[in-house]
């Protein structure tokens, strides 16, 4: 029987216990190899420990370890009864937030770590509008440290109604709170006899009892081709495919497609996954697409359907994030990037300024600095074809890019 798999990400504040919760995920089902016992028994040892650092089942650089931070992400992999899980360990310094937006840019959850005795701080308030932002459907705030508060009902009760109401209205995510002690284990995986007074599921059983909607809408086909294969032999003198993977939506054999930018249309001849012939493909898949017409087809075109094709604009607004100590300035000229494309940008404005704490946009400035959250209005060397990000988040996110640098500059989510 197949299992769902289902993305999960860790977010909040630095030191909030993010990497000791999923180490005690791992632990307490008992998903934790021997070897790594002996690994992080060894960690223990060397850097002086009491007590075994389940941290460090995620904190695998020499680093994060000296420092007992996480700076890169780290995933990890298992599965319960009902579900698969892939869990990225995101680091909580405000330097590291590109790194946040990496780990939850593809996930189905989020778990916001709130630090019991320190409250819902501005870069747990950051990441969980990041999350609402990259469409995250469902948001776990995990109040940690109880052990800290006595296991307090009123203090838990206070954190999670300043948390309610500082969210947005709008929000298309949903939310879920729950009292835990990564450290000790309560809620995690089983029940605390702590708390009794908390009549909700541990942490374990509601990730297993979310109901995750399918993201992929299948009346419209997106293919952004990658490689042009064309074998130089004399068996394939005549061969020609298109290789990538499909962000939405499905196409069989002897279906019409729309080829952009060239707006030719032609029909699949033939579907290969690897060596081997199929009927169909579908989202997720990367398959090798070969057509019945002799197109000009190259890395950057889309293959898409023709009842559904998506927005073509050369000026477009997008909600950027800006990633780079660089700021991301107006009038100033980037690369963009959106999936196999390349193209030049010009930002003309930044029509608005995100104030994190009263969740208002503000009228922009000249700059959007390091970690802010703005709206940029976009003019574009040519057409690009996507569709919004609420709709379909690989069609509707791109980055821009330092022409002298090559560095990322920011994050875009495209409307």
């Amino acid at each position: 029987m197949s299992m769902d798999i289902v993305r999960v990400f860790t977010a909040g504040s630095v030191d909030n216990g993010k990497s000791t919760l999923i180490g005690r995920l791992l632990f307490d089902s008992k998903k934790v190899l021997n070897d790594q016992l002996e690994n992080i028994e060894a960690a223990r040892l060397r850097y002086g420990n009491e007590d075994v650092n389940l941290a460090f089942l995620t904190d695998g650089l020499k680093a994060e370890r000296e420092q007992g931070i996480t700076i890169d992400v780290a995933y990890r992999y298992f599965y319960s009864q009902k579900r698969k899980y892939i869990l990225a360990d995101c680091p909580g310094h405000i330097q590291y937030t590109k790194n946040m937006i990496t780990g939850s840019s593809t996930a189905d959850a989020a778990i916001i770590l709130v630090d019991g005795k320190t409250g819902f701080t501005e870069q747990s308030k950051r990441h969980t509008y990041l999350s609402i932002l990259l469409g995250v459907s469902h948001i776990i705030f995990a109040i940690n440290k109880m052990d800290l508060l006595e296991y307090s009902q009123d203090a838990y009760e206070d954190i999670r109604h300043s948390i309610l109401e500082w969210l947005p209205a709008d929000s298309n995510s949903k939310f879920h709170f729950l009292p835990s002690s990564a450290l000790l284990g309560d809620n995690i995986v089983q029940k605390s006899s702590n708390m009794d007074w908390y009549q909700g599921e541990s942490l374990m059983d509601l990730l297993d009892n979310l109901k995750i909607e399918p993201s992929n809408n299948f009346d419209s086909f997106r293919f952004p081709v990658q490689w042009v294969i064309k074998p130089q032999s004399s068996d394939f003198h005549a061969y020609r495919s298109y290789a990538g993977t499909v962000v939405n939506g499905e196409a069989k054999v002897g279906d019409e497609v729309l080829v952009l930018p060239s707006g030719l249309k032609s029909k699949v001849k033939q579907i290969l996954i690897g060596s081997k012939d199929v009927d169909e493909t579908s989202y997720g898949l990367s398959p090798s697409i070969v057509l019945k017409d002799d197109i000009d087809i190259s890395r950057g075109s889309l293959l898409t359907s023709v009842q559904k094709p998506p927005q073509c604009k050369n000026q477009i607004t997008a909600t950027a994030v800006s990633l780079n100590p660089k700021p991301i300035e107006k009038n100033g000229r980037y690369l963009l990037k959106h999936n196999s494309k390349w193209l030049k940008v010009i930002v003309e404005d930044i029509k608005t300024e995100l104030n994190l704490q009263s969740l208002e946009f503000e009228p922009g400035k000249s700059e959007l600095n390091l970690n802010s959250i703005g709206e940029l209005s976009l003019q574009l060397s040519e057409d690009l074809f996507f569709d919004s990000y609420k709709d379909n988040r690989t069609m509707g996110s791109a980055i821009i890019v330092d022409e002298t640098s090559n560095e990322t500059i920011g994050a875009l989510m495209l409307s």
